[in-house]
C-alpha cells in the first residue's frame, strides 16, 4: 500500500466491506514512516473474507494492494543468544539457573 496511508484511511477502506475492529499501518521502527503494510481486524471472519476478496489486487493511489489473512510470524533462529529457547544465567550468581 502507499507509504502515506494512515490508520484512518485503512479503516475507511475496509469499513466498506464490514465492521473494522482495528486498523494499523506498521511504521519502520528506526525511521518512523510506514513500511508499506498494515493489519486490519474485522468483526467476523465472514467480513474479513469479503474484504480480502473485494480488495486484493485493487489499486490504491497507484499501488496494488495485497490483502490476505495474517499468518503467525515464523520463529527466527540463529543470532546472538539463541539456544533453542533456553536461556541460562550463571557466573557471579553462583551458577544458578535463571529463566
Amino acid at each position: 500500500m502507499p507509504y502515506a496511508t494512515t490508520d484512518a484511511q485503512l479503516t475507511e477502506i475496509f469499513s466498506a466491506h464490514g465492521a473494522v475492529e482495528s486498523a494499523r499501518v506498521i511504521p519502520d521502527k528506526y525511521t518512523g514512516p510506514s513500511r508499506g503494510f498494515g493489519f486490519v481486524e474485522m468483526a467476523s471472519s465472514e467480513e474479513a473474507q469479503k474484504a480480502i476478496q473485494a480488495l486484493n489486487g485493487t489499486d490504491l493511489d497507484g499501488r496494488n494492494l495485497t490483502v490476505n489473512e495474517a499468518r503467525p510470524q515464523e520463529r527466527r533462529t540463529g543470532g546472538f543468544g539463541d539456544r533453542g529457547g533456553e536461556r541460562r544465567g550463571g557466573g557471579g550468581g553462583g551458577g544458578r539457573n535463571r529463566w
